[in-house]
């Protein structure tokens, strides 16, 4: 067992006992912080399948947590307020909202990212962001939705044998979410899918000149993560009960990379390491000053100057 699989399963141990603690001693603040951790773990995770092991810098992965949020809040207003009831659409049902959440990601990951893939470099990270944008301002235009003041979520999800009014029962479902979601991640990058997908990261030609397409092996991991990010946004939706566009801005999906970079791209554990920095300093740091985002950055240009494969790289060892 290597030493960045003992930090993994260290910290996901800690992950699962801690919050839980916490709770039952009167810190119930300390869960709540736990479960956003948790949540955007999920989306960094699965912003990892691209950016760790893909190599595409995608700088509009926040709008697939939006939008996950959205299938979310959508049909539950419905619900309440009427309309959509001949979609089936009007409903607080999670069965049918966490599904409609991940059909939608990845349907607006695969049209997208049919576009995107054509191109390659710092033009792939302006037409991710201005894809992720146009979301942005069509949520915005929308006013029966809240416009940019966004929407309350009156009811959460109802799922069979789980309340998510709990938030003990919330976090748990959030954290066995996660554990599956890396070992997906991890399933797919030890394939032969994600041989060619780390294969034409480092040099697509080669790869093609076997008889592989790259085009369709990574628009098949970007869809695949656009999915996993939606799922993460349908929990984030329940979570707050509150949705805005401003969960699809650009600067959330700064947030999600420095997760990954922090942690350690194309690595199981790296981004959970890195969510789990980033909410911790985030919530340090502010109590100090709200000019928190100046001392992280620094301390994220030390990481990256100053350490090769972010916290993982340096608690674990290189490769």
């Amino acid at each position: 067992m290597t030493s960045r699989t003992l930090i993994t399963l260290a910290a996901m141990a800690l992950l699962a006992v801690l919050p839980p603690v916490f709770y039952f001693t009167g810190n119930a603040f300390w869960l709540d912080l736990a479960t956003r951790l948790v949540i955007l773990a999920i989306a960094a995770v699965s912003l990892n399948l691209i950016l760790g092991y893909g190599g595409l810098v995608s700088f509009g992965h926040a709008a697939y947590v939006g939008l996950g949020a959205y299938a979310v809040g959508i049909p539950a207003y419905h619900w309440l307020y009427g309309g959509l009831e001949h979609l089936g659409l009007a409903t607080t049902s999670g069965l049918v909202q966490i599904p409609l959440a991940m059909a939608v990601c990845a349907l607006f990951a695969l049209v997208t990212g049919a576009i995107c893939l054509r191109t390659k470099g710092v033009y792939f990270i302006m037409i991710t962001m201005a894809f992720a944008q146009m979301v942005y301002y069509a949520i915005v235009s929308v006013e029966e939705y809240g416009g940019d003041d966004g929407l309350v979520i009156d009811t959460r999800s109802e799922l069979p044998g789980v309340s998510l009014d709990d938030p003990l029962q919330l976090f748990g479902l959030a954290y066995v979410s996660l554990v599956a979601a890396m070992l997906i991640v991890r399933m797919i990058t030890r394939s032969r899918f994600g041989m060619v997908l780390r294969g034409a990261k480092g040099n697509a030609e080669r790869v093609q000149m076997m008889g592989l397409n790259p085009y369709a092996y990574r628009l098949t991991a970007y869809v695949i993560s656009g999915a996993m990010a939606g799922y993460a946004g349908a929990l984030l939706g329940n979570f707050t009960t509150f949705i805005s566009p401003e969960m699809m801005d650009w600067t959330r999906s700064g947030e999600l990379m420095f997760m990954v970079i922090l942690g350690g791209a194309s690595t199981t554990g790296g981004p959970v390491l890195g969510a789990a920095a980033f909410i911790i300093l985030e919530e340090v740091l502010s109590h100090f000053t709200i000019y928190w985002h100046l001392p992280f950055g620094l301390l994220l240009i030390a990481v990256v100057l100053f350490t090769r494969g972010g916290l993982m790289g340096m608690f674990g060892g290189r490769k």
